[in-house]
């Protein structure tokens, strides 16, 4: 699986399965940046309201929601740009031969974590559906639908990454 190719006129050809992560991602950033200015706006509205009204009894528990769906799409977008922590230095001593299958074994490991997480991430949003939040009264469903989601972004990315690892040379 080649992650470019190249056509007649020499210009480089992306995968179409590369070609969507990079769209994914491209929305996931932007619904990233709108969740941090969304935890802004509703934490300094609850500190305005605080101070000179009532306080927001939904505020700390929409933001505790975005907190945690925004770090998982931050993640989400971390693998896309490979911006994660990796400890390189043993691996980058190995002849490519190994760096590669270590790479893939790694890329595997990822696969399999996230698919766990979006399965069961599913499965948690089924079995709370009839849960509703405290403060703002909407079903868990709406919670816990960042987790198959997100788990299915990551996982695409990481699909889409093998192409990096077995077109290196």
């Amino acid at each position: 699986m080649e992650r470019n190719s190249s056509d007649a006129r020499g210009e480089t050809k992306r995968s179409p399965l590369l070609q969507l992560s990079d769209a994914v991602n491209e929305v996931s950033e932007v619904v990233l940046f709108g969740m941090i200015l969304a935890m802004i706006a509703v934490t300094t509205l609850q500190i305005v309201c605080r101070i000179f009204f009532d306080a927001l009894i939904w505020s700390e528990e929409l933001t505790t929601y975005l907190l945690v769906a925004s770090s998982l799409l931050g993640a989400a977008v971390g693998f896309k740009r490979g911006s994660h922590i990796a400890v390189t230095f043993l691996v980058n001593k190995l002849p490519e031969f190994l760096r590669k299958a270590v790479s893939f074994f790694v890329q595997c490991l990822g696969v399999f974590f996230f698919a766990v997480v979006a399965f069961y991430g599913a499965e948690l949003m089924k079995s709370e559906a009839m849960q509703t939040t405290p403060a703002m009264g909407i079903s868990m469903t709406w919670v816990y639908i960042m987790y198959p989601v997100i788990g299915g972004i990551i996982l695409l990315h990481l699909i889409a990454g093998f192409g990096d690892i077995l077109g290196r040379r």
